[in-house]
């Protein structure tokens, strides 16, 4: 089973874009495992709001309580990407993920900041390691595709990284 990593942040109109590329073009490979690493396309303390650490921990807090994560990342890209809803909010956020699990839990786990250091270890990992400097951003093994800034990524360009 091949694994692809793919970094994105919800924020990221290129990533909504790019992820619906990447999720068309899956359906044709039935090989490849994704792993979804959430980053920050600005981290803190960098000035330019909105800050997406709650959401991309958002994501993982989905994932521990049970969540249909392909149904949050369309829920927070149309939130987020497309709505410009408040997602420095946790009751904002919430709000958004209320059908996917126990909105309760989502903000106890949310307000605990549990997941914190791991957003910190995919903005290390993708920024200071893997050579990521837009997202979305694929990683397979040796080989790299990263959006262009201000650009994303084609169709073409997520098709032909999926070859084999």
């Amino acid at each position: 089973m091949r694994q692809v990593t793919m970094f994105f942040d919800y924020e990221c109109p290129f990533c909504k874009r790019g992820y619906a590329y990447f999720k068309d073009a899956l359906k044709d490979y039935d090989d490849v495992e994704v792993i979804y690493r959430p980053i920050e396309a600005h981290p803190r303390p960098e000035n330019h709001p909105p800050h997406t650490d709650l959401s991309c921990q958002t994501f993982y807090i989905v994932k521990e309580l049970g969540g249909d994560i392909l149904a949050l990342h369309e829920l927070m890209y149309q939130a987020v990407a497309t709505e410009r809803q408040n997602v420095e909010d946790p009751e904002v956020l919430a709000d958004i993920v209320k059908g996917l699990v126990d909105r309760k839990a989502f903000l106890e786990i949310l307000n605990s900041d549990k997941y914190r250091a791991t957003i910190d270890k995919n903005n290390d990992d993708a920024y200071e390691h893997l050579g990521v400097w837009a997202v979305p951003a694929f990683r397979e093994g040796d080989k790299k595709l990263d959006a262009k800034e201000g650009i994303g990524v084609s169709e073409a360009q997520v098709r032909e990284f999926l070859k084999a």
